[in-house]
């Protein structure tokens, strides 16, 4: 298929998937899910491809998450909340391939689920990770938080969302977000350096390892699932709205004002 909200490339059995959206910080809204669930499918179950890379164009931002402006009540596409995000974090754990975040910029909010959702992350010196849910009346209830604290561990996991701070590649590797952090001109020399070597590894075996990997988790799968239920409600609240209205407006929100 044709993209737009994306650039599909296939290097040296690798293939690259990056967000093309640039002038929203790569946000992605209910088309680049999609697009992003095709190329991964497509990627995945190709017996030639070794590994995938997940990034997004420009210097700026790996991924900023949901696209406010295509979100009133609900994003702008099919979908629990308006976006088919389950289907895209369900294809990234189940594909039988190593899947690479390259993050060169912000992963900020989804940003930030996808890359940690990732087999391994790849980071820039110039990376920032965070989330921002809270802030713009919003929340991952699954991967996003749950699988969080299996990586990072629980009480930084709590931190990372109550507080919505943000954090530099060398805090991100500290805690275990990213494999390793690299100068930004190095970045996409270490990522092909990977994808070669992954290459070379037995692709049944590693197909095995993930799913191994995958089972002692995979239990969030149905929180998520209960969980968007309940966002697609709380998106439909005023308290969530004050959020993305403050947001477009670059206003603090006022979140209490709307608590029933």
């Amino acid at each position: 298929m044709s993209y737009t909200d994306i650039v599909y490339e296939e290097r040296e059995q690798i293939a690259y998937i990056a967000i093309n959206r640039p002038e929203v910080m790569n946000a992605f809204r209910g088309q680049t899910v999609e697009e992003m669930i095709q190329a991964m499918m497509k990627a995945g179950w190709d017996k030639k491809i070794a590994a995938i890379v997940l990034t997004g164009t420009g210097d700026r931002a790996f991924c900023t998450g949901g696209d406010q402006s295509a979100h009133s009540g609900q994003y702008d596409g099919r979908g629990t909340a308006g976006l088919p995000i389950e289907e895209l974090h369900s294809a990234i754990r189940d594909v039988p391939k190593p899947v690479i975040a390259r993050v060169q910029g912000y992963a900020i909010g989804g940003g930030n689920v996808i890359a940690t959702l990732c087999d391994m992350t790849i980071a820039s010196e110039k990376a920032v990770f965070g989330q921002v849910g809270p802030k713009v009346g919003s929340v991952d209830p699954g991967w996003g938080t749950a699988y969080l604290a299996h990586v990072v561990g629980e009480k930084k996991a709590r931190e990372i969302w109550y507080m919505c701070r943000r954090y530099n590649a060398q805090e991100a590797l500290a805690m275990g977000l990213c494999n390793v952090v690299v100068p930004h001109d190095q970045l996409d020399a270490e990522v092909a350096k990977w994808g070669r070597e992954l290459v070379e590894k037995s692709p049944t075996a590693i197909a095995i390892a993930k799913r191994s990997f995958n089972a002692s988790t995979e239990h969030i799968r149905g929180i998520g699932s209960l969980g968007m239920q309940a966002l697609s409600l709380y998106y439909n609240t005023d308290e969530s709205k004050e959020g993305v209205r403050a947001f477009l407006e670059k206003r603090k929100p006022d979140f209490r004002k709307w608590v029933q």
